[in-house]
């Protein structure tokens, strides 16, 4: 039976011991995974940053679903869903596209060419190698763009986890941004790669739980209580003027084609493409591509379904949601007994956190790989005078403090409390994908990619998307990663094209063994 409330109500929502309960159990869960990881390989960067490339496919392909997700699927597709109806499934039918695209084109040869290249442990340091960039401007470059979009990406997060905690604990927002930080940096600083991951892991596991299970209830109370849940959206549609069923009303071929576009951005994102880096082999990549894929779209479909119901839903409880994007939030508290509701509260921030902590880590890493070891070796004449060891630890313990400077950071720009969080999103992802993604696909696959051609790529991608978000798309509506896309494939091709002088037979071998690797295997 649907909980009866006041005509025109507004959802509160006051957390009961029972919540705070399920809360406590998974924070003590995550840093105990964070504990158990820092026990076991944490000893020196490639362990800390990589997991010692030793990662099973369903770990893999979990906690690349659950970092790639994060509030978004449970907090910003839903909202979006519940504001305009079916119109925005373009972005959810984008990206399952785009993340199966990039398991069979980036995935396995990744794997392959970041080990055989150097033993590359970050994107940067993977450019550097595979163009043979003596000079490190690639590295720097590519590191600067990582710095600075993961800053906005990583306050996303963090403006996810403020607003769940405003709307489900009447917490301040800032006191939730401080909760939220401070839990996901606890494991992530002792832990590394292999606590993201494993947290990831058991966190996309509650996620799929929840976006499964509440949508399945919402329909049964619904209809239990004699309403039909699609000609009752269909009706309340009419009432505002808007076709929630339509996939097409209200929106533009521009606006699809924008949604469609977020499909590219897969194959640029970092703390995505680290965990094919990470794999133990990429004999399992069918097997992650296929765990991941079944989760994403069962997951998608779910928060699509969560969002849709949630219109017929309140309006049979007489709420009102002052925020779409706590639609879901709402349904699981109504709809559940409090210690179920306190596990789905845990699943929301299960996605948030999974996401920061990769984006954390990634950040911390670029920080290290790609800024750091240079600045010190310049600092210190060029000669290293400490055992490798002990530039291990060093270098752990610089990849550590880095994770709370970008926490910080990542906080600040969080801190206004109306910011929306699939336009941060949004933003974060065009710049990566624009900025690597076509020269991550170019770099795999062709041999007469260059140095020059892949900086004149990262630097055309990264700068057309800043400058159409400042010019407001100049007016076109078009989403920025399209032009980004376009202007950083020709540059790549062009520059390449007229710098084949630059190719140099290391580079030629290397891309080779790649291929001789892959083939042998198949």
């Amino acid at each position: 039976m649907i909980l009866n409330t006041t005509a025109g109500s507004a959802f509160t929502f006051t957390a009961g011991w029972e919540q705070y309960v399920m809360m406590a159990v998974y924070f003590i869960v995550l840093i105990a995974i964070g504990v158990y990881a820092y026990n076991k390989s944490t000893s020196n960067l490639n362990e800390y940053m990589l997991g010692g490339r030793n990662i099973g496919a369903w770990v893999t392909a979990l906690s690349a679903g659950a970092s790639d997700m994060s509030g978004w699927m449970l907090m910003g597709l839903p909202g979006s869903m519940y504001s305009v109806g079916l119109s925005s499934i373009w972005i959810a039918v984008g990206l399952t596209i785009g993340a199966y695209v990039n398991y069979i084109i980036v995935a396995p040869k990744l794997r392959v060419y970041s080990e055989v290249s150097n033993d590359s442990i970050t994107l940067p340091d993977f450019f550097e190698n595979r163009f043979k960039d003596h000079k490190h401007m690639l590295r720097i470059i590519a590191g600067l763009v990582i710095v600075i979009f993961f800053a906005v990406y990583t306050a996303s997060g963090m403006v996810s986890g403020g607003k769940l905690f405003e709307s489900a604990f009447n917490l301040p927002y800032h006191w939730g941004l401080f909760v939220t930080a401070g839990v996901v940096v606890i494991y992530t600083f002792f832990g590394g790669y292999l606590a993201v991951s494993l947290t990831d892991f058991f966190q996309g596991t509650i996620m799929f739980i929840a976006i499964v299970m509440i949508p399945i209830a919402t329909w049964m109370t619904l209809t239990g209580d004699g309403i039909e849940p699609f000609v009752r959206i269909e009706e309340l549609g009419a009432l505002a003027d808007i076709n929630y069923l339509s996939l097409i009303s209200g929106v533009s071929i521009i606006t699809i084609i924008s949604n469609l576009a977020w499909g590219f951005g897969y194959f640029g994102q970092p703390h995505i493409i680290v965990r094919f880096m990470s794999i133990k082999s990429h004999k399992l990549v069918p097997k992650a591509r296929r765990i991941g894929i079944i989760w994403m779209a069962i997951s998608l479909i779910g928060a699509c379904l969560t969002g849709l119901l949630g219109i017929a839903f309140t309006d049979a409880t007489r709420h009102n949601v002052a925020d779409p994007e706590t639609i879901l939030v709402l349904m699981s508290q109504v709809l559940f007994h409090p210690l179920v509701g306190g596990f789905f509260l845990a699943a929301i921030l299960a996605a948030i956190m999974s996401t920061i902590s990769s984006q954390l880590l990634v950040t911390s890493s670029s920080l290290v790989q790609d800024f750091y070891k240079m600045i010190r070796l310049k600092m210190i004449g060029g000669t290293e005078t400490k055992t490798e060891e002990e530039q291990d630890k060093l270098f752990v313990l610089v990849g550590r403090i880095s994770v709370i400077v970008v926490a910080v950071v990542a906080i600040l720009i969080a801190w206004d409390d109306e910011s929306v969080i699939l336009n941060i999103v949004a933003n974060a992802w065009a710049g990566f994908g624009a900025a690597f993604g076509p020269l991550m696909v170019m770099a795999l696959h062709w041999k007469g990619m260059t140095r020059s051609g892949a900086i004149a790529s990262i630097i055309g991608g990264a700068g057309t998307v800043i400058i159409w978000i400042a010019a407001g798309t100049f007016g076109t509506g078009l989403y920025e990663i399209v032009p980004g896309v376009i202007v950083a494939t020709l540059a790549g091709i062009i520059v390449s094209k007229m710098t084949q002088n630059e190719l140099k037979p290391e580079m030629a071998a290397e891309f080779e063994e790649t291929e001789r690797i892959l083939r042998e295997d198949k």
